[in-house]
């Protein structure tokens, strides 16, 4: 029982990277044919397609009547990409963080943390917290077009060569169908596995959903940062990690709240410990974007160290 609900959450996770692959792919494919401006596929196709693993997530556990999973997901993938996600590009290559853009990234992602935070602490998400986390982000979008924080240009071209993009009309469309479809069946598995490992283990579904499942569903993320560290691009890894971190909070818990048939009860180990968890791995990311300071090897081990210690912490939350 536990071999089988232990394959049905790596397979859902595997099924859940290489969709959102294809759905990037195929979007990115049709942006360029529609000719859309590059602006705007920067971010929108770009920043769903590394959060689409979490998205499908978030929302088809709240459609099952399990929200804390989705919840659980979303705050395990905003720690994991500062200490998991940062911290093993660090050991390859320093990480500069005195770009231009990075002070204000860092105080918006800080800021949208915060903001989710507040929320949380009211005690639930209804659809008046979801309407204010999409505006929001509504917001997050139109100022990064004004003030055009991304070269789009030169990430595009990035994509590209190194994913490949499909040319034919019929290509592209078998991408998005393959990546819609894998996606919806990456998240019924991993929801299904969740739940099976969380019932043998005796312990809170959202443990296996901060832990497994986020780390999973943050691997495309891990996926771009570590081919950065190789090229020495770590203004594009850090812009990854920001971007991603306000587009979860912002956008999925926006999604998984309409999508939830009731509003979205915020347990309370997640209030006394993940969130906290969270907003003090914004707030270091933040501090190193403002003193200029590059995250080193000894960063981040650091960084390492401290998921390692705060996943055996989960691990030993009782049911």
């Amino acid at each position: 029982m536990e071999t089988i609900a232990l394959i049905k959450l790596l397979g859902g996770l595997t099924y859940l990277i290489m969709a959102g692959d294809l759905l990037v792919r195929g979007a990115l494919a049709l942006a360029r044919k529609a000719r859309i401006p590059p602006m705007v596929v920067g971010l929108t196709v770009v920043a769903f397609g590394t959060s689409a693993p979490e998205l499908f997530v978030a929302a088809s556990a709240a459609l099952q009547g399990l929200p804390e999973i989705a919840l659980g997901n979303v705050v395990g993938s905003n720690t994991a990409n500062v200490l998991l996600v940062l911290g093993v590009p660090a050991l390859i290559h320093a990480m500069a963080c005195n770009q231009p853009s990075a002070r204000r990234d860092g105080l918006l992602m800080l800021g949208a943390s915060g903001m989710f935070a507040g929320l949380c602490a009211l005690g639930s998400l209804g659809y008046a917290e979801g309407a204010l986390l999409l505006g929001a982000l509504a917001i997050y979008l139109v100022l990064a077009m004004r003030s055009g924080q991304l070269e789009v240009d030169e990430l595009d071209t990035e994509v590209t060569r190194v994913l490949g993009l499909p040319s034919q009309k019929i290509m592209i469309a078998l991408f998005f169908v393959l990546g819609l479809v894998g996606l919806q069946l990456g998240a019924k598995l991993t929801i299904d596995g969740v739940v099976s490992i969380a019932e043998r283990l005796g312990v809170p579904e959202t443990v296996v959903a901060l832990t497994a499942v986020a780390i999973g569903t943050s691997l495309p993320e891990l996926a771009t940062t570590l081919m950065a560290a190789f090229q020495r691009q770590s203004d594009v890894a850090l812009g990854n990690v920001l971007g991603s971190n306000v587009f979860n909070v912002l956008a999925i818990l926006g999604v998984a709240v309409f999508a939830s048939h009731e509003p979205i009860p915020i347990p309370a180990a997640i209030l006394r410990f993940d969130l906290p968890v969270m907003l003090g791995c914004a707030l270091v990311l933040t501090a190193f974007t403002w003193t200029g300071r590059s995250i080193g090897p000894r960063v981040g081990a650091l960084f390492l160290v401290a998921y390692v210690a705060y996943v055996a912490t989960l691990l030993q939350r009782p049911a």
